[in-house]
């Protein structure tokens, strides 16, 4: 078990959660107490990562209905979370859970606490679907392990998808954890992840934590170490994925999926099924790319032994471009691990291990296309 980024502080109401902007240098818990509160947590990446997206979003609502339970009160509050990042589908999925459950309380003094219980089933339920992702890519790590003869397996990861993204384990870590709990010996390349480098800042500091042994590479560096031989598997994690299988992930995913397929080696998403949209089938056409401020990309920060710093890295002048995401076609992606076990990135074998969620889907009009 790994710790959790986010939890209810002492007084029973309030939500506490790290401030992932400071790690590694600072550990800073940030007191979310309102709905404006969470929100700016959500849109400064104080809180990121679709699962933790989710579950930050679940409780924000669940407080606005302790608080007023009236319909225009909580439709409000609920717009204006959903608005606080677009790409994540995490976020209007949890919204959403919680205002059904709120509307499904007969009695209205109790909807408040019925929010309340709903963000703590869907944040225990994200916790199970990233422990169920871990035992489902294990065999895959199991099956390099022997084909390696004793040679440790090396993971190429990108941004992060580890416990501080989510709530316990991770998406693309929980196999890693799985299976350095199992005593397999393993290696990760961790990218930095510009321009906000959470491959850097995040999950070599979670590595490190726990001793799984890693290195930090560049973010160009994948594709000459899968040419020399130097990565079995790519794992990473999505922030929406579509009903066929294109997968929306931090900017730079989609050139490490043409990088291991044109040196053969394996590209795995690994996903709670909260991360699918259902509604979609065609992720370049559909998802939304969320543009950043320019900053991020003009300017670096780091720490110089006593402080953190933030200093500019081009002429002051420069224009700059900041997409968060990318969409990686379905056709590049070897398998998504999910709760429900491992399958091919296409909607006929994503709808085989969620028939439940293709047919919803049908009953919506969306396309989903045969497997090919």
């Amino acid at each position: 078990m790994t710790p959790r980024p986010i939890w209810i502080g002492a007084d029973g109401e309030t939500v506490q959660v790290i401030d992932q902007r400071l790690l590694p240098h600072q550990r800073v818990v940030l007191d979310l107490k309102t709905v404006a509160d969470a929100i700016e947590a959500i849109r400064t990446l104080a809180v990121r990562g679709a699962p933790l997206i989710g579950v930050t979003a679940a409780w924000a609502i669940a407080g606005a209905a302790r608080r007023n339970a009236d319909e225009p009160h909580l439709m409000e509050a609920a717009e204006r979370i959903k608005a606080a990042r677009p790409t994540a589908v995490n976020l209007c999925w949890a919204v959403d859970r919680v205002l059904h459950a709120v509307r499904a309380c007969p009695d209205p003094l109790r909807r408040g606490a019925a929010a309340w219980a709903e963000a703590a089933a869907i944040t225990a339920a994200e916790v199970d679907r990233c422990r169920r992702i871990g035992a489902h890519g294990l065999p895959l790590i199991e099956a390099l392990s022997r084909a390696n003869a004793g040679r440790p397996v090396n993971v190429l990861t990108h941004c992060n998808a580890g416990w501080l993204a989510c709530v316990e384990y991770g998406t693309a870590t929980a196999p890693i954890y799985t299976a350095f709990e199992r005593g397999l010996p393993l290696h990760v390349w961790v990218d930095e992840t510009r321009p906000l480098n959470q491959g850097a800042r995040l999950t070599a500091w979670e590595l490190a934590e726990v001793g799984i042994p890693h290195t930090l590479v560049a973010d160009n560096a994948g594709g000459h170490l899968m040419q020399h031989g130097r990565v079995d598997i790519v794992i990473v994690g999505t922030d929406r994925t579509t009903a066929a299988g294109d997968v929306a992930n931090k900017i730079g995913t989609y050139l490490k999926a043409l990088a291991a397929r044109d040196n053969h080696v394996p590209f795995y998403v690994a996903l709670p099924s909260s991360s699918f949209d259902w509604s979609l089938s065609d992720g370049l056409r559909g998802i939304p790319i969320e543009e950043r401020a320019a900053d991020e990309v003009r300017f670096v920060d780091g720490w110089d032994g006593q402080r953190r710093n933030r200093v500019r890295i081009c002429p002051a002048a420069t224009p700059a471009s900041n997409f968060a995401f990318d969409v990686t076609p379905a056709r590049l992606v070897t398998g998504l691990i999910t709760e429900r076990g491992v399958c091919r990135a296409d909607a006929g074998e994503i709808e085989r291990l969620f028939p439940e969620k293709g047919e919803r889907a049908k009953a919506r009009g969306a396309k989903m296309p045969k497997a090919s």
